[in-house]
């Protein structure tokens, strides 16, 4: 019984396999990113962000319909538009970031909406909004293998800049022009993976892998180290755990992952061991961490 649901569908079913192999690869980038936004302060980004490639994946089904790779190049390029633009605004002005974002996030999404509803059918905007991971084909999961890659290589290259920086941005900004280099650097990164979520989970469900397995870990770790290796797991779970009840329920997979992270979420929020409500009843020494 716990095999045929829990085992079965990934050993019988291809697209069951592909569709856990682009969740797990995807986990390995999307949820440091995630940790790091959080570090932040930035989670409400990752969701702006992930409405502002909409217009280039629009433009990239108007010119070749739902072809992966042309969507990708298209949301890539509107998401590293946007994320210049709205930093560039923040840095040069006295605009707060999120307020520039929030233009842009409503800008693109009727942008993008427009574009694919005049141009489509309520099917290809669903797919695309929404995603459909169980239909990833082995060019997507390559997609998000490189973008992972490049992810994984460019963190640890800017990760001590961008850990000081977390804690401390008016020291780093002093310091020279490392932390700029770190923060373009890690917004590229964002898109990056927002994109790499675009391919399994549409545009609108992207940011629900980046920003609640940081969520769930904040409720578990304190460390960075701690934080990225639970964000992880957390996100492999989630995916896992969410196929399967796509796959026995029939509920669309990118909202069945989503439900089990926020499950998984609102269950540490209980229990976790670093600010857990239920350890709030459960005194710890003085000085005891």
């Amino acid at each position: 019984m716990i095999y045929n649901i829990l085992v079965a569908p990934f050993v019988d079913l291809d697209f069951m396999r592909r569709a856990l192999t682009g969740v797990v690869v995807l986990a390995f980038g999307i949820a440091p990113v995630g940790v790091f936004l959080m570090l932040r302060r930035m989670s409400l980004m990752g969701d702006a962000m992930s409405h502002a490639i909409l217009p280039g994946v629009a433009a990239g089904f108007l010119l070749s319909g739902l072809n992966r790779i042309a969507m990708t190049i298209g949301g890539l390029i509107a998401g590293l538009v946007v994320a210049m633009f709205s930093g560039a605004i923040a840095r040069l002005t006295d605009k707060r970031e999120d307020s520039s974002l929030a233009v842009f996030f409503l800008v693109s999404l009727a942008l993008g909406v427009a574009v694919i509803s005049s141009h489509g059918t309520d099917i290809d905007l669903l797919e695309i909004l929404f995603g459909n991971v169980k239909s990833l084909d082995t060019t997507a999961v390559w997609l998000i293998a490189v973008n992972t890659a490049l992810t994984l290589i460019t963190l640890a290259v800017i990760f001590r800049p961008l850990v000081i920086e977390c804690v401390d941005p008016v020291f780093m900004r002093a310091a020279g022009r490392a932390g700029a280099i770190a923060y373009f650097a890690f917004i590229v990164l964002v898109v990056i993976n927002l994109i790499s979520g675009f391919l399994a989970l549409g545009t609108l469900l992207a940011v629900g892998l980046m920003v609640l397995p940081a969520g769930i870990a904040k409720f578990w770790s304190r460390e960075v180290a701690g934080l990225i290796l639970i964000a992880v797991a957390s996100a492999i779970l989630s995916g896992y755990l969410g196929l399967v009840l796509s796959f026995k329920t029939g509920v669309p997979a990118g909202p069945a992952i989503v439900l089990v992270g926020g499950a998984i979420y609102f269950l540490s929020l209980f229990v976790g061991a670093s600010g857990g409500i239920l350890w709030r009843f459960f005194p710890r020494r003085h000085l005891e961490a």
